[in-house]
């Protein structure tokens, strides 16, 4: 009977309305919920009874029915925070997290360190990155960001770049004199050098004019630091000679004497590079230090050597690059956060708790670094905010309700015929 047949019409978009005003709370319910991405509900009609079967035309339809809940992947707007372990995606991908139950993807980026040096979600996943060597180098292998290196070691002064100028206008003196460098030399400057302990030396160099276009340098250090010395007195520790063009450019280089004695346990021998630039004599342009007619000075110079340093901060940079921040002053590489891209995100299996699953219609998730074939860059101290707009769906919600509405009328109508035919046998 027609009239029985509107009945169920009626239910099955009662039905899929109602499931529609469920996804459609579900979006509102998450509007503060970081990484979150609303999804849409989509109805497909239902045909049971075609009255010219394969002829096709007067088709008599039965309803509808949710046939798919389409996740929409758009881009949240972010948001700064101030935590450093906070971070937001732009673009294409997912965090990857590790936990008890096996391997899942997220979007929302709000980490932090645990108790074993493991950086982690709100849950206790681990976050997984791309870990750096020894001397902080980025490598291929993926595994647990974790932060174990809470104290970095000394390490020793061996090269010291050198960038100045000597005047070439400076007169010839009497030839230096470790008693009276200062009255013995054209220009002199120092800095701080570190031994194999990890223990900071102040080094003087003075110039020496020999003779035009030459110079000769000498590196002093303090008598009571180094093995034999007598406080007070200063000790040279290497010497050598600086020639130079007609037009000031540093021609040739050489060292006659190199080698640091340091004392308190620091290893003897020890020798640094003074680098002065490559010569003309090295096919370089000898402009790194040169010999011009204005006062002699050092424009900057740079050592390799630091003393030991325990952990004062972290912080990410855009490529998702983690960097120890130590209290000598050295930063170190820790790792790079790997982000997972799909072929098709929206198949992904929701989890709840802001994760996500690879699935069958998904594809399986290539893992690489951020800003990679494809994958979006990450925004550090910043999250992902809701893709929900609560004005939208507000709308979505008044469109079901008087969907929903209408066909309660008609299945009330329905049922009215129905209480007319079965009255008929009384009148």
């Amino acid at each position: 009977m027609g009239i029985l047949s509107s009945l169920y019409t009626g239910v099955t978009a009662l039905q899929a309305n109602g499931e529609a005003l469920g996804i459609y709370g579900d979006n509102l319910a998450n509007a503060n919920t970081t990484g979150f991405k609303v999804s849409r509900p989509e109805f497909q009609d239902v045909i049971a009874k075609s009255l010219k079967g394969i002829l096709g035309g007067n088709q008599i339809g039965r309803g509808t029915k949710l046939s798919h809940i389409n996740p929409i992947f758009s881009q949240g707007s972010i948001t700064q925070t101030e935590r450093p372990t906070d971070l937001a995606i732009t673009g294409d991908g997912f965090f990857v997290v590790d936990g008890p139950d096996g391997r899942s993807f997220a979007r929302n980026g709000v980490f932090n360190f645990d108790r074993y040096g493991r950086m982690a979600n709100l849950d206790g996943k681990t976050v997984m990155g791309f870990q750096a060597d020894e001397k902080g180098v980025i490598t291929n292998k993926l595994q647990q960001i974790k932060l174990d290196r809470t104290v970095i070691d000394s390490k020793r002064t061996t090269r010291v770049d050198l960038s100045m100028n000597l005047d070439i206008r400076a007169e010839k003196t009497a030839f230096f004199d470790i008693e009276k460098p200062d009255k013995t030399s054209q220009y002199s400057n120092g800095f701080t050098v570190y031994d194999s302990a990890g223990n900071s030396h102040l080094i003087t160099m003075y110039f020496e004019k020999a003779e035009d276009n030459n110079w000769k340098w000498h590196a002093v250090v303090k008598g009571d630091e180094v093995e034999g010395g007598e406080p007070g007195k200063l000790v040279e520790a290497a010497t050598g000679s600086l020639k130079f063009t007609a037009e000031g450019k540093l021609a040739e280089e050489t060292v006659d004497k190199n080698e640091f004695n340091f004392n308190k346990g620091a290893l003897p021998g020890q020798q640094i590079d003074f680098d002065f630039g490559k010569s003309l004599a090295e096919a370089g342009t000898g402009l790194q230090t040169t010999q011009y007619g204005t006062v002699s000075d050092l424009y900057k110079h740079v050592q390799d050597g630091f003393a030991a340093g325990t952990l004062a901060g972290l912080s990410f940079n855009d490529d998702g690059i983690l960097s120890a921040i130590y209290t000598n002053g050295e930063t170190l590489n820790i790792a790079q956060v790997a982000i997972a891209k799909f072929e098709n995100n929206e198949a992904l299996f929701k989890m709840g708790q802001n994760m996500f699953r690879e699935s069958k219609n998904s594809g399986q998730a290539f893992i690489g670094k951020p800003g990679d074939g494809g994958r979006g860059r990450l925004v550090p101290k910043s999250v992902e905010s809701s893709t929900t707009d609560i004005a939208s769906e507000f709308i979505n919600l008044m469109t079901t309700q008087r969907s929903f509405q209408a066909n309660a009328r008609a299945v009330s109508t329905a049922d009215e015929l129905m209480s007319e035919v079965l009255n008929m046998r009384r009148q």
